[in-house]
């Protein structure tokens, strides 16, 4: 017997449905931005222990929910516990991000776990488990996982770089290697968003928020096969599951994986035009964005054009409404309650 239509308006938006309102929900929408997340962000300790201490992120998950009524709430975590799980030592310093003890070698992946080991994670599934049961009937639960060249990145430069250059070095000199830890990360996510589903989430996004930094030749391998060997994954343990997939700075490689069809959702940033961009999509396949986060700092006349174009652009096709990347943490609450209101006007 077949599962009953889901009344949640994104899980609606993600089988293929036309939902107006659009639906909506914000990239980092439990953040800085927030004086309560704020406050409890002082008193945690450091960020990782904010991010393994179950009943603080369940809370940080529900703060935008109770002040916004978003229509999904994302379960508050990073996508580096992955690496941290397997072994890898990682710190999160104020103001500098996180910094790694840099993996470059198979040598040192060697010294990493060659599976993950979901106990370690045990505090994300019972902050999600939390979530589940305070959330609002009509609120989809969102787990995610970063891409394995994204979360690769940081595990190979041990930390930020601007344009990824060490691992895409590493990539020409060493593709062993680089394969390699791709995989291993590979069957990690598989492992961890399967474990997410299980725990309480109805979907999952994986963030390639370094997608722009690859050429056409890196992109399939490191980018494009991995994230459709997660999908695949996730959906062959548990068909059920939806996955967003967003690829920031896609560009000419969006076509691809528009193409590679295994995506429920393809999330857009905000460098696209959704008038050029949605007429060539698949009619059926849902989208996700794709708002500048700077017209929403702007406000006034740059916030209400702007979501105005998304709304013209997605009001015919399964839409969700978002933003191109994550809230910034200057963003004015009062800038979000209008782009709220006007969504749902």
């Amino acid at each position: 017997m077949s599962a009953a239509p889901s009344s949640k308006a994104i899980l609606r938006v993600l089988s293929g449905e036309v939902v107006l309102p659009l639906p909506v929900w914000l990239m980092r929408q439990a953040g800085r931005y927030l004086p309560e997340y704020r406050d409890i962000r002082a008193s945690a300790g450091s960020f990782l222990d904010l991010c393994y201490n179950p009943t603080l992120a369940a809370e940080v998950t529900l703060q935008p929910i109770r002040r916004f009524g978003f229509d999904a709430a994302i379960i508050f975590s990073d996508i580096l516990v992955v690496p941290h799980a397997l072994g890898q030592e990682i710190t999160f310093a104020e103001g500098e991000g996180p910094r790694l003890a840099p993996v470059s070698s198979l040598g040192d992946l060697h010294q990493l776990e060659e599976t993950l080991p979901l106990d370690r994670l045990g505090p994300v599934l019972e902050a999600l488990e939390r979530v589940k049961g305070a959330l609002p009937a009509e609120t989809t639960l969102l787990g995610f996982c970063g891409a394995p060249w994204t979360v690769a990145s940081y595990m190979i430069a041990g930390k930020g770089t601007p344009d990824q250059a060490p691992a895409r070095i590493l990539a020409y000199r060493d593709p062993a290697f680089m394969l390699s830890l791709i995989d291993r990360l590979t069957e990690a996510s598989v492992a961890y968003l399967t474990a997410q589903i299980d725990a309480g989430a109805e979907a999952v996004q994986i963030f390639e928020s370094f997608g722009a930094a690859l050429p056409p030749a890196l992109f399939g391998p490191l980018s494009l096969d991995p994230i459709r060997a997660i999908v695949r994954g996730l959906k062959g343990a548990r068909p059920q599951a939806k996955a967003i997939v967003f690829v920031r700075g896609a560009g000419a490689n969006l076509a691809r994986l528009v193409e590679a069809s295994f995506a429920d959702a393809v999330a857009l940033d905000w460098s696209l035009d959704l008038d050029v961009v949605l007429p060539e999509l698949p009619d059926g396949l849902a989208t996700q964005g794709n708002l500048d986060p700077l017209a929403l700092i702007a406000g006034g006349d740059a916030l209400r054009h702007g979501v105005d174009a998304v709304l013209r652009a997605a009001q015919a096709r399964p839409h969700i409404f978002n933003l191109g990347h994550g809230i910034l943490p200057e963003t004015p609450l009062a800038h979000v309650e209008a782009m709220v209101a006007r969504i749902r006007a």
